[in-house]
């Protein structure tokens, strides 16, 4: 797909937009955004899943009411709303797919929020006639931002809604023994950058890189209390989120590097590392091209 800025620059000026003007979308960019949807339908590991654009309804303000970390939408006209099918790296997939819509937004100049919960019996769900076998582990708000929403919006939730984790925590060479500064990664370093902004469930930034001879190895370091395991996961049927993060980054780095003319592709080939407690997902494994 061909962006009009280049990707480095909508995942930094991008953000979580909670207050929107209320109006409708324009029919010429409902249509862009419904051909992109409708064509973002495989992941890069092999999961279907589709998407679809809706109009906000009186409806779905009591599916958001439990995403209590979250806060409320006001006046969002739409939502993108979509459904993997399941598999081993389902939630991986969506994240990924649904952040190239959401990038898709921002170079539309439109303001968008992720949602993430358990949509499986709401309005949402309802509106996309969601299978039995089918996920929905979070929608995204999307309309035209009202002027000053991202001053307003990062008061209401806090000024930790825009820290990062500094490089060397998340990025290391050869093993989890030696960090990985954004200069010493080299042509990598600014792919790392969008790693590194990645948006995630309450900003908890769980991916860790590990660089080993031309491959960057993924893996998740959870958060306590998230996903597999958790008590309060399992009592509400929440999604898995730091999954869906880990598609998210995925998606960061792959487009930052194809910006950079960095080939690689990705493969589920789990390396000999010490890793301890994380859980390794996928590998970006880099292609030499010709001069």
């Amino acid at each position: 797909m061909n962006l009009s800025h280049p990707a480095s620059e909508l995942i930094r000026s991008r953000y979580s937009c909670r207050t929107y003007q209320p109006r409708p979308l324009e029919p010429d960019l409902q249509r862009v955004l419904s051909d992109f949807l409708s064509s973002n339908c495989v992941g890069p590991l092999g999961t279907r899943g589709r998407f679809q654009l809706v109009a906000a309804t009186e409806g779905d303000n009591s599916s958001l009411k439990g995403l209590g970390t979250y806060g409320f939408i006001k006046d969002g006209p739409g939502f993108v709303v979509g459904a993997p099918e399941p598999g081993p790296k389902a939630l991986e997939d969506f994240g990924y797919l649904l952040e190239r819509a959401i990038l898709l937004a921002a170079d539309l100049d439109l303001g968008t929020c992720w949602l993430g919960g358990t949509f499986s019996k709401s309005s949402f769900a309802k509106r996309i006639s969601r299978r039995a076998d089918e996920l929905m582990p979070a929608v995204a708000a999307i309309g035209h931002p009202l002027e000053g929403s991202r001053e307003r919006d990062r008061v209401r939730r806090g000024a930790g809604s825009d820290f990062r984790l500094p490089a060397e925590t998340l990025f290391f060479d050869g093993g989890f023994k030696k960090a990985l500064s954004q200069e010493a990664a080299g042509p990598y370093g600014e792919v790392l950058e969008a790693v590194r902004w990645a948006p995630s469930a309450s900003n908890k930034q769980p991916w860790r890189l590990v660089r080993t001879r031309g491959c960057w190895h993924f893996y998740l370091e959870r958060t306590k209390g998230y996903g597999k395991g958790s008590l309060v996961y399992r009592l509400l049927g929440l999604a898995d989120l730091q999954r869906v993060d880990m598609g998210i980054a995925m998606c960061h780095f792959e487009w930052v590097a194809q910006e950079k003319g960095l080939a690689g592709s990705w493969v589920v080939e789990e390396p000999t590392v010490a890793a301890g407690a994380r859980e390794y997902t996928v590998t970006w494994k880099e292609v030499e091209t010709g001069a």
